[in-house]
């Protein structure tokens, strides 16, 4: 592949959805709010942003992002607020395009929001120059774009897509004798193979082979016999974001009889939604390993969050507590949470978070992740991901149609996100 620029950090999942920012105020209004002691302090104003809406057929909705952060604040404010301030929510769609992210990222400046919260985009490239600029912090992104991990305003609570895969890497050096990674003919794909390498390696495994295929095919065929073939009967995993589903498909198509080969992947390839659409325990993704980022949803810590859904969704049906971006919002709300708490009594500004989550606030998720922290030594520091400080992930597979714990606890990758492949 000549020609290409060093590989960097992949790029999670694509997502998509139209343009244009659609701000609009979730609670308005002063006094003193719900279970709230004494008068209210001053508003929290934060904005949240996803791809909403589009007329494109290839596009995959975020719109649970937004709500779920709607949801959230008015979880909050009924219940006095963050130590007594309300709030507010500015929502976006920014169209999964870089035009409407930067429009978002000028939209968050102008209207002086504290951060941008638990949002999902891959054009950090348009989005994270505006929020520079304006000193906003963005903080809990999904992990869609490589900036979220090098901007010294993000603050990130998940590793992002480079700790699934060399965390996968070891998940799989567990019990696959040989590996095949399919994965997009693409800069963003070539990031992949290392990644996943150094993980098999240090479970003492050779390197997977490498298979390339390009993200808009409707299917698949070549790349699953490649992969079948080359695979020695050990394992087949594919992280093409939505065309996962497609290559899967094609892959059970071409497996013969009797001679079933064990598939895996990583969370944003495959998800808990997918699996229920694509059959439950009938789906082809049945047994398939995947590595996460947090607990399997089932897990009882999710029980807040289900419970704040329940009631303050108001049977809002594009939230599903089993997706991973739903998660990811709730946590970094949780995120948000601790920085005001922990701001006192000055009002609440984008500089005032950024000092406070520098200067060491640690952000208890009641177990969804590690306690979570972004001074200097926290931070993992490679090259690629300096913004990382949360290396752990989860080991899951797929039982009986759901994302089933395959090991207790967190399993920590930082020894495997290196800048350069293991020998």
């Amino acid at each position: 592949m000549t020609g290409r620029r060093r590989p960097t950090l992949p790029r999670p999942f694509p997502g998509v959805i139209s343009a244009a920012a659609a701000g609009a105020l979730l609670l308005s209004g002063c006094g003193v709010l719900p279970g709230a002691t004494g008068g209210s302090r001053e508003p929290v104003t934060v904005m949240t942003w996803a791809p909403d809406r589009s007329e494109d057929i290839n596009a995959v909705k975020m719109a649970g992002v937004p709500a779920m952060a709607q949801t959230y604040a008015r979880w909050v404010n009924d219940t006095g607020g963050i130590d007594g301030r309300e709030l507010r929510v500015i929502v976006c769609d920014e169209g999964d395009t870089s035009i409407g992210a930067e429009r978002c990222a000028r939209e968050a400046v102008d209207k002086k929001v504290a951060a941008v919260v638990g949002s999902y985009s891959r054009h950090g490239q348009s989005f994270m120059p505006a929020l520079e600029a304006g000193g906003v912090p963005y903080i809990g992104g999904y992990g869609a774009s490589t900036e979220e991990f090098s901007s010294y305003l993000s603050y990130p609570v998940n590793g992002g897509q480079s700790a699934l895969l060399a965390g996968h890497g070891r998940q799989l050096g567990g019990s696959c004798t040989r590996v095949s990674l399919v994965r997009p003919d693409s800069i963003g794909g070539d990031g992949m193979p290392p990644l996943l390498n150094n993980g098999l390696l240090a479970a003492n495994r050779p390197a997977s082979t490498d298979i390339l295929a390009p993200l808009d095919a409707t299917s698949y065929d070549e790349q699953a016999a490649q992969a079948l073939e080359r695979s020695g009967g050990g394992c087949v995993t594919a992280v093409l974001g939505a065309r996962t589903e497609t290559f899967f498909d094609s892959f059970r198509r071409l497996e013969p009889d009797g001679e079933q080969v064990r598939i895996s992947s990583v969370l944003g390839s495959v998800s808990q939604p997918l699996i229920d659409r694509t059959g439950g325990r009938n789906s082809p993704f049945e047994g398939a390993y995947v590595t996460g980022w947090y607990p399997d949803a089932k897990n009882s810590r999710w029980q807040q969050m289900r419970d704040v859904i329940e009631k303050y969704a108001f049977g809002d049906n594009r939230i599903d507590p089993d997706d991973t971006t739903v998660q990811t919002t709730w946590i970094a709300y949780t995120a948000l949470r601790a920085a005001v708490r922990a701001i006192g009594d000055e009002n609440v500004t984008a500089g005032r978070v950024v000092a406070t989550l520098n200067g060491g606030v640690e952000v208890d998720t009641g177990g969804l992740t590690p306690t979570l922290r972004w001074r200097f030594k926290d931070l993992v520091g490679t090259l690629s991901y300096p913004r990382i400080v949360n290396t752990k992930v989860t080991f899951q597979v797929v039982r009986e149609g759901r994302l089933t714990a395959q090991k207790k606890g967190f399993v920590d990758v930082a020894d495997t996100l290196t800048d350069a492949p293991r020998n």
